[in-house]
């Protein structure tokens, strides 16, 4: 069992280390991958970026990596539900009336608090696994991934 423990941040740190080995140029054009390809890869960009930062140890991964998960999942689902919201208006927005568009915004402010609404519940569960700090480094982490992502994606 503390073989296994010790497999997992062993394991993300060669992921991370296969991530690093690829081409510069092919990771950052995203030439030779598909939509799909690159989401994983981003993915697993994160999770390695979180496993640095985050420094956790056997027990604290354990713990961590399924409440992470479940906040990704659901804030993916909000967000994509979203999306598909937004496609389906900036494709018909023209022909829309007052009504549609108030429902729209409307819709809007409503994601926002349902966004709010998970980070609040998981952040509760993040408190429960991890220490204070973590939890603080966990949300830093996550900003500063988003900035390097952007500045890899300009």
């Amino acid at each position: 069992m503390k073989n296994f423990k010790l497999a997992i941040p062993v394991m993300l740190c060669l992921l991370n280390s296969v991530l690093i080995a690829q081409p510069q140029r092919m990771r950052q054009s995203g030439q030779g991958m598909g939509m799909q390809e690159r989401k994983e890869n981003i993915e697993s960009m994160k999770i390695a970026f979180l496993t640095r930062r985050l420094d956790l140890n056997p027990e604290e991964a354990k713990k961590f990596w399924p409440v992470y998960n479940g906040f990704t999942d659901e804030t993916k689902k909000l967000r994509n539900d979203r999306k598909d919201r937004m496609r389906d208006a900036r494709e018909d927005f023209d022909k829309m009336n007052d009504k549609d568009v108030e429902k729209l915004i409307d819709s809007e402010v409503i994601f926002r608090q349902q966004e709010l609404d998970i980070v609040k519940k998981y952040h509760g569960q993040f408190k429960e696994v991890l220490p204070m700090k973590k939890v603080a480094l966990l949300y830093k982490a996550e900003e500063d991934f988003k900035k390097e992502l952007i500045e890899r994606l300009k």
